[in-house]
């Protein structure tokens, strides 16, 4: 029984060791961020006037803990999560509204009297896309094929929460989208083409040393 025992646990520490050393720093970085966002969204509900806008925030919520619970999970075991990552899905995705139109200038909140969902959305966005850019470089520098895996695969899913938020503040004008002029689009466009025929190679000259 004592030798079982000793065999179980040599097997649980050789999977915990299977991280690399700058791996452990990048992942402490990413689950302190995902609790960071927990916590202000936590904050931010309080103050959030628009069901609109409070559906988006608990839903964004509800899916950032669930990977934060299976990330910790493959984390601290180096295995497999005993849940499967998820996919976040938009409620309603529509077609963004481009140009501008009047409206009023921004300025620092004078008290909390001030707090707006336009500035709360607008927070909700910064944290989305800010974590979306910490998985990103985190994933790359992960040696753990699960934990790696897990966090590529979140990528996508913040990119479709910060689009989903984006489009809420596209839709109430607190995030407007210029355009240029039409010649000047057009030009943009054309400025790249598809590669044609087949590129000519150089020649792998290995200079061999006698």
């Amino acid at each position: 029984m004592q030798q079982q025992t000793s065999s179980s646990s040599n097997t649980q520490g050789s999977q915990q060791m299977n991280h690399g050393g700058h791996e452990l720093f990048d992942m402490h970085e990413v689950l302190g961020c995902t609790i960071n966002v927990l916590d202000q969204f936590m904050m931010f509900r309080q103050f959030v006037q628009d069901p609109e806008l409070l559906d988006i925030l608990d839903r964004q919520y509800n899916f950032t803990l669930s990977q934060y619970n299976l990330t910790a999970e493959c984390f601290t075991t180096g295995q497999k999560p005993s849940q499967e990552t998820s996919t976040y899905m938009i409620k309603n995705v529509t077609q963004p509204i481009y140009g501008l139109t009047p409206s009023q200038p921004k300025k620092p909140n004078q008290s909390l009297a001030d707090v707006k969902d336009a500035g709360i959305s607008g927070h909700m966005l910064g944290l989305i896309k800010s974590h979306a850019s910490t998985l990103t470089m985190c994933a790359a520098e992960v040696t753990n094929p699960v934990v790696r895996r897990v966090l590529a695969s979140q990528v996508e899913n913040y990119i479709e929460m910060g689009y989903e938020i984006f489009m809420y503040q596209n839709k109430n004008a607190y995030y407007q989208v210029p355009q240029l002029a039409a010649a000047d689009t057009q030009q943009m466009l054309n400025s790249f083409v598809p590669a044609t025929g087949k590129p000519q190679m150089p020649s792998n000259a290995v200079t061999t040393i006698h």
